[in-house]
């Protein structure tokens, strides 16, 4: 993982992140002041950024948002002090409300500098955060930002090399990020439109996703719209192959062709609904599949993954792109 030290500084008053990776110092600099590259990592698993604003100079603003699984969203914004390309730069970081102005209750701005320094293998991150009070230190660490910077930063790599050296020819990968949260991810070779759509039109959904061969979709309902419901249920092609099952749910959240969230369910059962974030990037003609699954416990968690469901999910990823080839061929 790219981020090797977070530590805070009760007497200076600061919080520090460094981070390594396997690019020169230039491509660091792209990455920090482009805000389509930027949104893709700046929010950790589950709260993506969104920059709607961005003044890159001296007295210069940027604003975004972070948008949690179930639509809540977390505002922030950066007013730029200084910048030395491709050295870094220096911001005042606050907590805003919807309309940009300080969020009342919230600790006051930070100064926070990135400064970007070559390696022997690449380059190197040392992110510094001052805060006004020792106080308002303990209170932004409280509210996980250690966690959520570590996992935040942990995401540039991909956004670093590209999405086709990231993943192309890697299946589907799983990464367990924590005792309750799942990371899948899978590339599929064709553009996200046609990605997001196998999600979304059950036509689509019932040619690929079966899991092992062997296996039908007898039932597919959806209603993407938020609050609507689905429900799946799937049945072996030959009697004794196992017994029918399904899953139902809620659509949470829908940004199309983004992002969306639903919950999920094992039809008939009282087992707790486990909740799926759905999230597409496109890059040259490819979209990435990440799914960040949250569970109730790690118990659950476990149980859920030895099931084998990396590899019925790569069964069925490669059957996506094999009606996705077929579906492109016929227009």
């Amino acid at each position: 993982m790219p981020v090797t030290e977070v530590t805070t500084d009760p007497e200076a008053l600061t919080m520090t992140l460094i981070a390594d990776f396997a690019a020169p110092v230039e491509r660091l600099w792209q990455v920090f002041t482009d805000p389509r590259q930027l949104e893709r990592f700046w929010g950790p698993p589950g709260w993506p950024a969104t920059f709607t604003e961005f003044g890159l100079t001296p007295g210069g603003r940027a604003r975004y948002h972070m948008t949690s699984p179930r639509g809540e969203k977390s505002h922030g914004a950066w007013e730029f002090l200084s910048i030395d390309e491709p050295s870094g730069f220096e911001v005042l970081d606050g907590f805003v409300d919807e309309n940009g102005e300080p969020q009342e209750g919230m600790p006051p701005a930070m100064r926070m500098t990135f400064a970007f320094e070559s390696t022997p293998d690449g380059s190197r991150l040392r992110n510094v955060t001052h805060f006004t009070s020792a106080e308002a230190l303990d209170a932004v660490v409280a509210m996980g930002a250690v966690e959520g910077s570590t996992m935040a930063l942990n995401q540039l790599d991909r956004v670093l090399a590209g999405l086709r050296e990231y993943a192309q020819g890697k299946g589907t990968r799983t990464e367990i990020l924590d005792d309750t949260h799942v990371r899948i991810t899978r590339l599929i070779d064709d553009p996200i439109d046609l990605v997001w759509r196998a999600h979304q039109e059950p036509e689509l959904l019932k040619k690929w996703m079966l899991g092992p061969d062997g296996w039908r979709m007898s039932l597919c309902e959806v209603d993407p719209a938020v609050g609507g419901r689905y429900r799946y249920e799937w049945e072996p092609v030959t009697p004794d192959a196992g017994e029918r099952f399904g899953f139902d749910g809620e659509t949470l959240l829908s940004e199309p062709p983004r992002r969306a969230v639903t919950t999920e369910h094992m039809t008939g059962t009282d087992f707790p609904s486990t909740l799926n974030d759905l999230s597409l990037e496109e890059e040259d003609g490819a979209t990435l599949v990440t799914v960040l699954i949250e569970y109730p416990d790690s118990q659950t968690r476990d149980a859920v993954l030895a099931t084998g469901m990396t590899e019925g999910m790569e069964a069925s990823y490669a059957r996506l792109e094999s009606v996705l080839a077929g579906d492109a061929a016929t227009r």
